[in-house]
């Protein structure tokens, strides 16, 4: 079982020192889009391995393992973000260049955001932490759970975890 910190027990949200540790590497990010987990759960939970075709999240040695990808063969094509049930799986893009990144989120909100429309950036406690661009919005699996990738600055890739729209 997982040992939860201190503050991940006491507030629900993780600590940077959590967020470091689950991130990839500077190097990985820079190359192109790649999914970060930040699963706590060790549940019976596996659809994030059965929905990856390219073999990215390995596979479990037990049903309540937790996910581990290996970021040299994610293509960032979302599918594991659109099937994880608790919502914890998310895509970075880096490469971009300039300032800015592209984040992949999941989404399961009304209203649904559309493209080209400016949403509030929160991070993992809810709180407005800027404004980005939605760049598109999918239904990989066509099951309810939508991919929104939104422009956010480079130096918010760790804190940005979902969107709210405002109109």
């Amino acid at each position: 079982m997982v040992k939860l910190s201190e503050h991940l027990r006491r507030t629900g949200v993780f600590s940077m020192e959590e967020v470091n540790r689950v991130m990839p590497p500077p190097e990985v990010l820079k190359k192109g889009p790649v999914a970060v987990v930040e699963c706590i759960q060790e549940i019976p939970c596996d659809p994030c391995h059965a929905s990856c075709p390219f073999g990215a999240i390995k596979e479990f040695k037990d049903i309540n393992d937790l996910p581990e990808i290996d970021w040299e063969k994610c293509t960032g094509c979302t599918l594991c973000v659109a099937k994880c049930p608790g919502l914890a799986i998310f895509v970075v893009d880096a490469s971009c260049d300039g300032d800015d990144a592209l984040l992949k989120l999941p989404y399961e909100f009304y209203p649904v955001p559309e493209k080209g429309e400016e949403v509030e950036l929160l991070n993992r406690a809810g709180e407005v932490v800027g404004k980005g661009e939605v760049r598109s919005v999918i239904e990989p699996h066509k099951d309810g759970t939508k991919v929104v990738t939104v422009h956010v600055p480079k130096d918010m890739i760790a804190d940005v975890r979902h969107v709210r729209v405002v109109r």
